[in-house]
């Protein structure tokens, strides 16, 4: 059977696991001595995917800010900051991308839903790319669900957040 490369995958849905799974495979990649580019959407510096990846050789992380509000959080002069911020992380992963084997747009989908990054821009990174690349997010748009080779959901089915619990260091971030 022959190897078939530049594939898209997603890694969607309510439950726990899309970036731990994208991150996973990201290693299994680096394993292998491949080259790995992961960028980051709505999401801060402050994860501990990403101080144990930022040790592993072979694997680039595109800088993010040390720490980013929720989406309902913002102003909307915070608002066009953020599309902005997006718009340019997706243009250097994009420009990195013929350099690696694997892309990560770790929460992409969430950015398209949230109104921070337009559609249109990750539908025409996508076509450009010939390396595997991974997506991960709530409720991808239609548009990046059709042009997937994998749909993984990840489905809660219960979740300490819903009795009140945050985010733990080492286990949630």
């Amino acid at each position: 059977m022959a190897e078939e490369n530049g594939l898209v995958q997603i890694y969607y849905g309510d439950g726990k696991g899309k970036t731990t799974a994208a991150f996973g495979l990201a290693f299994r990649c680096a394993g292998w001595g491949r080259r790995v580019v992961i960028a980051q959407f709505l999401k801060g510096a402050d994860s501990g995917e990403r101080l144990a990846l930022a040790q592993v050789p072979g694997v680039r992380l595109l800088e993010v800010p040390e720490r980013v509000k929720f989406s309902f959080q913002l102003t909307p002069a915070e608002r066009e900051a953020e599309r902005t911020r997006n718009t340019r992380l997706l243009a250097l992963a994009r420009k990195a991308a013929p350099s690696c084997d694997l892309l990560v747009l770790d929460e992409v989908c969430a950015a398209v839903n949230t109104g921070l990054l337009p559609l249109e821009d990750v539908l025409d990174c996508l076509d450009s790319l010939s390396c595997e690349v991974v997506l991960t997010g709530r409720d991808p748009a239609p548009e990046l669900r059709d042009r997937a080779d994998y749909l993984t959901e990840m489905r809660k089915v219960q979740h300490p957040f819903d009795r009140g619990v945050c985010a733990r260091t080492g286990i949630e971030r």
